[in-house]
């Protein structure tokens, strides 16, 4: 548990991820937000003068910080990274270099052997892996990464259900215009259409899940020996990631049983007390037409994965289907969830500690 308060800063704080960072930290009980940075062409601007791309206005705590350079010399120790892939390689690696802890939401160094891709209810010993980062790499600070949205959910489920050890996964998202950022996809591309290719993203579904569910030796993680087969597909909805999967197991479990184990999922050690961790990581809904994005993605203030339609599958052992929302949990709400075990296990001082 925090017994103080840290100063924290959010690099690419105009962007939407960056701007549901600012959101989500308003009052936060262990974080304040005294720094914010963005491209050039926003340096010296009062945050509230900036377009605000969420619903409502930008949080009155915040309106007046000043738009910084993407520089660590007046950065606090802590920083969130809401960088796009292409900016988040070299900046982040100088934050790190320059003793910030970077938790960053940009795919640029996920799968880097000593970096953590970390969900805290999942795979929290793989901060593990930060010694061995910043002895290699001689850093002062670290960089800890939270995976790609539609990774994150299947990635939950899969963890809910290795008592029956996972062995074959197809998964198909279907995901939401806030997933692709401000523009995103064009009007007339998406309106009234689904559009079956999203750049990259089944790579990441495939190989991120494997690397978060793997074993950790505390140099590398060793990828768990599951096959994961991902389409993925942009549908007209504003917020909210649906994902259809289907899992073979090793053990084959009663309907009842997968569904327990759906439900009673926490993960988390009680006495971590994370104030962002949701009390249910996994909500099972019962009815037939459910999950919903519209009905069901703000569950547990957006940081659930809502789970339905449990059933038996002809082809592999049982097909479900799940939902998440995919800029809070997905990515703002992972990225502070990831810092405050980042604290709690005293990190943030420089040090670090394990969980008994």
């Amino acid at each position: 548990m925090a017994t103080r308060s840290w100063d924290v800063g959010i690099l690419g704080a105009t962007g939407m991820v960056g701007q549901q960072l600012v959101r989500r930290l308003e009052g936060h009980p262990w974080f304040r937000l005294a720094w914010v940075a963005a491209s050039e062409r926003s340096e010296g601007k009062r945050y509230g003068d900036t377009p605000w791309l969420l619903g409502g206005s930008v949080p009155a705590y915040a309106r007046d910080l000043v738009l910084d350079k993407a520089e660590p010399g007046r950065a606090p120790r802590l920083v969130f990274s809401a960088l796009d892939a292409g900016a988040a390689g070299p900046l982040e690696r100088a934050f790190a270099e320059a003793g910030r802890l970077v938790v960053s939401n940009a795919r640029t160094h996920r799968l880097a052997d000593d970096v953590p891709l970390l969900i805290p209810e999942v795979n929290a010993g793989h901060l593990d892996l930060l010694p061995t980062q910043r002895a290699a790499r001689g850093w002062s600070g670290a960089i800890v990464t939270n995976p790609n949205c539609s990774t994150t959910f299947l990635a939950i489920v899969l963890a809910a259900c290795r008592p029956f050890s996972p062995r074959r996964v197809i998964v198909t998202t279907f995901q939401a215009a806030s997933g692709a950022g401000h523009p995103g996809v064009a009007s007339w591309d998406l309106l009234g259409n689904v559009v079956p290719f999203i750049d990259g993203e089944e790579e990441k579904i495939e190989r991120e899940t494997r690397k978060i569910l793997g074993t950790c030796t505390g140099r590398s993680v060793m990828p768990a020996p599951v096959a994961v087969s991902a389409q993925a597909a942009r549908v007209p909805v504003l917020d909210g990631h649906t994902e259809a999967i289907s899992v073979e197991f090793d053990r084959v479990p009663e309907e009842a049983e997968l569904a327990a184990a759906l439900g009673g999922f926490t993960g988390l050690p009680p006495e971590a007390g994370l104030p962002s961790a949701p009390a249910r990581p996994i909500v099972h809904l019962r009815e037939p037409d459910r999950p919903q994005p519209r009905l069901d993605a703000l569950r547990e203030d957006g940081m659930a994965v809502c789970v339905g339609r449990v059933r038996r599958c002809p082809v592999l052992h049982y097909k479900l289907v799940a939902l998440g929302h995919n800029t809070i949990r997905g990515a703002a709400g992972a990225a502070i969830l990831n810092a405050e075990l980042l604290v709690a296990r005293g990190w943030a001082g420089g040090g670090g500690r394990s969980w008994s």
